[in-house]
């Protein structure tokens, strides 16, 4: 059962409309929290200032004394996309500062993840100085206590929360014990990027631009942008200013040669780039190469200097978001044709194994089951000898890291090691132990949820009269910021369909009407025909075909006209 509710503030609306924006985008501005037309102006000027990052000052002038002295910096990344352009943004904004630097990034299937000893071994052999850690490294205390030991002094930029102790390091992270900093979500890239403008002006007020030009970091937003992104933080106003900026560096063409090439491999134009490409079209490609190979190829393609050489890596990287794809289809069929045993809807989770999946794999696969069923979802595959790894993906209202941690309480030795947060999280478990794991969790999650939980709702923004349903709007919200928790608007409507057929083999490509105004509509993964008039959930698009721009809808769940 799907139920549907619609965002609406009157009251805020109407002074946003007060304030000069217009009645739509105030009604959408308004459903989302913002009171003021001050919260939608996106210059930097309105980046809240890095003095009130805890710790920000003494590693901008830790930074300062180790490019002064020729000191060997080593970035040790994460192997996702945020800890990609986090690498990237560090690399690049560093050589541009004068420092000598390099990066390593763990393979995930023989390190796992974080600043562990076994890292630090692997970075001693380039003999650094300094160990800097980019979305990554809050936790890593025995990583530090190994480094301490070799004489490598180790920085942390992280964005993760801390565990109960913090490594014995100097720590940038909004989300560290008693840091000031007002927004909590910045990405490992932002966070990086913030270090950065701390270090800058430490620089400049020791006079170290006298003789050298002082680097524009702003040139690094299309990274920063990316990164925040697809790492599926929340989009604040900080957030949303940093996006908002590279977004425009990608539309000006001013943007990485690797992020141009990696818009160029998707068929996407990068003159209209927008928070979608990134989420869902350039992340997916960066990330495919942490899933399934090494991610130093999508860092070297994000640092690659001319448009042949970030092209040829990029092609890679797409080649392996195709394997990705079908490794990640082939999985799916096969949960499916499993849960399709099972009577999911009597389940309060999805726990699913198979000794031939693919680790790199199972979160997107888990996500998906929890799309399809809104269920709690974890998907397990092989891991070390006799262990298996699984990734999980939540609903609102299940906190997946804390239903975890009360398996674990209950069950002290079930769960080897686990962690994450509220809508995703990963663990290892003993392979002969499944079974009692999938009921443990079932037992906790039929404990903290109820049916109305499970009850998947879908927030609408209403409907659309017959002139906002037009191409000029679907432009126009394109041009705007959206994402986690700025979701993206969606509308409800009653359509007449005009004509239909199957595309692809799959897909259904409509001919819809409303109030006189017909547009084209997409409705995906299915083939059954739909009766002749439908009630549907659907976003806007601008779709652009052979030089043709046309207004396209795409129906995200519909049913019949006037049923509850």
């Amino acid at each position: 059962m799907t139920q549907i509710i619609t965002r609406s503030v009157p009251a805020t609306q109407a002074t946003l409309q007060q304030q000069g924006i217009a009645p739509l985008m105030a009604r959408l501005y308004a459903a989302r929290g913002i009171v003021d037309a001050a919260e939608v102006d996106y210059g930097l000027k309105g980046l809240l200032p890095y003095h009130t990052l805890k710790n920000i000052q003494p590693m901008a002038q830790r930074l300062a004394d180790a490019i002064a002295a020729r000191q060997r910096l080593l970035v040790v990344a994460d192997y996702d996309a945020d800890g990609a352009t986090a690498c990237s943004v560090a690399v690049k904004g560093l050589s541009a500062l004068g420092a000598v630097i390099d990066f390593i990034v763990p393979n995930r299937f023989e390190y796992g993840y974080g600043l562990t000893p076994e890292i630090v071994a692997l970075a001693a052999q380039s003999q650094p100085d300094i160990i800097i850690t980019v979305d990554n490294g809050i936790a890593s205390v025995a990583g530090v206590a190994a480094a301490t030991a070799r004489g490598i002094e180790v920085l942390i930029t992280d964005h993760h929360l801390p565990g109960d102790v913090l490594p014995a390091a100097l720590i940038v992270n909004p989300n560290q014990p008693d840091c000031p900093f007002p927004s909590k979500n910045l990405a490992g890239v932002g966070v990086m990027f913030y270090v950065l403008m701390a270090l800058r002006a430490e620089m400049r007020m020791r006079g170290c631009f006298a003789s050298q030009p002082e680097p524009n970091l702003g040139e690094l937003l299309d990274l920063v942008a990316l990164g925040t992104v697809a790492d599926v933080v929340r989009l604040d106003r900080n957030n949303r200013i940093l996006v908002d900026n590279g977004l425009r560096r990608m539309r000006a063409g001013r943007m990485a040669p690797g992020i141009a090439a990696l818009f160029r491999v998707a068929g996407r134009m990068a003159y209209k780039a927008n928070a979608f490409d990134l989420g869902f079209t350039i992340g997916p490609r960066l990330n495919a190469a942490g899933r399934l190979d090494d991610m130093s190829l999508g860092i070297a393609c994000l640092l690659a200097r001319d448009e042949a050489q970030a092209l040829a890596l990029a092609q890679e990287l797409d080649k392996l978001n195709r394997e990705r794809r079908s490794i990640e289809h082939g999985m799916q069929d096969e949960a499916l044709a499993v849960l399709a045993s099972i009577d999911a809807e009597q389940r309060y989770t999805l726990t699913l194994y198979r000794d031939d999946w693919h680790q790199g794999v199972v979160g997107i696969v888990a996500s998906r089951l929890k799309e399809k069923f809104h269920r709690p979802a974890i998907v397990f595959a092989p891991g070390d000898e006799g262990e298996i790894k699984g990734s999980g993906r939540s609903i609102a209202g299940f906190h997946l890291r804390d239903a975890l941690d009360l398996v674990y309480k209950r069950h002290p030795d079930l769960i080897l090691k686990f962690g994450g947060h509220a809508m995703a999280a990963g663990l290892t478990i003993a392979e002969a132990r499944f079974e009692e794991f999938a009921a443990a969790f079932e037992a906790v999650a039929r404990q903290l949820l109820d049916s109305s939980t499970l009850t998947r709702t879908l927030e609408t923004d209403g409907q659309l009269s017959g002139r906002e349903l037009s191409l000029a709007m679907a432009e126009t919200l394109a041009a705007e910021v959206w994402g986690q928790g700025f979701a993206a608007p969606t509308f409800h409507d009653d359509f007449y369909v005009v004509s239909q057929r199957v595309v692809g083999d799959k897909h259904l490509k409509l001919r819809l009407e409303k109030d006189g105004v017909q547009c084209d509509g997409m409705l995906f993964n299915q083939v059954e025909w739909l009766p002749q008039s439908i009630n549907a959930v659907y976003q806007l698009a601008a779709n652009e075909w052979q030089g043709r721009k046309e207004l396209q809808i795409y129906i995200q769940h519909w049913r019949m006209p006037g049923q509850a």
